[in-house]
């Protein structure tokens, strides 16, 4: 895994679910799991072949927290970035149709669940890194090349 940035409030998004996972999900699961085992014949037992399934898939969402972790690099808001747009800023854009779009620029772990953000690696992002209120930016989209200008961003 590359280095993977995260903003403040993604890390410890992520964090809050790991420490859920591991202290309090996977215990009740495995409870129930070691609870069904004991009533004989698992073939043919749908609350161990449910939960056991179920604890899977929350073992492999601890491995990949855990990997991620041991590569996540935490981009805390500094005072600087004020008046410019970099990871973590909100964006307003408007292009000359009068269409208006609203999104965050962040990492890609923490796009999911958020229909108003972008990974750091989108066209939209990219065109945006750096720009200011008023600026014009321009993005190559399937329906050919679109202008957006930066109506207001903020962290």
């Amino acid at each position: 895994m590359n280095r993977k940035f995260l903003t403040a409030e993604g890390y410890k998004r992520l964090q809050d679910e790991l420490t859920h996972l591991v202290r309090t999900e996977r215990p009740e699961i495995t409870k129930i799991v070691s609870w069904a085992a004991s009533l004989g014949d698992r073939s043919e037992n749908g609350d161990y072949i449910y939960n056991k399934r179920k604890l899977r898939e929350i073992d492999r969402r601890i491995r990949h927290l855990t990997k991620l972790f041991e590569v996540a690099h935490k981009v805390e808001y500094s005072p600087e970035q004020d008046g410019k747009a970099y990871f973590g800023a909100w964006l307003e854009l408007e292009n000359d149709e009068g269409e208006a779009i609203k999104f965050r620029i962040v990492g890609d772990e923490e796009i999911y669940g958020h229909k108003d953000y972008i990974t750091l690696q989108s066209p939209m992002a990219k065109a945006c890194l750096g720009k200011s209120v008023d600026d014009e930016i321009q993005v190559q989209t399937p329906k050919g090349r679109k202008t957006w200008h930066i109506i207001n961003l903020y962290y």
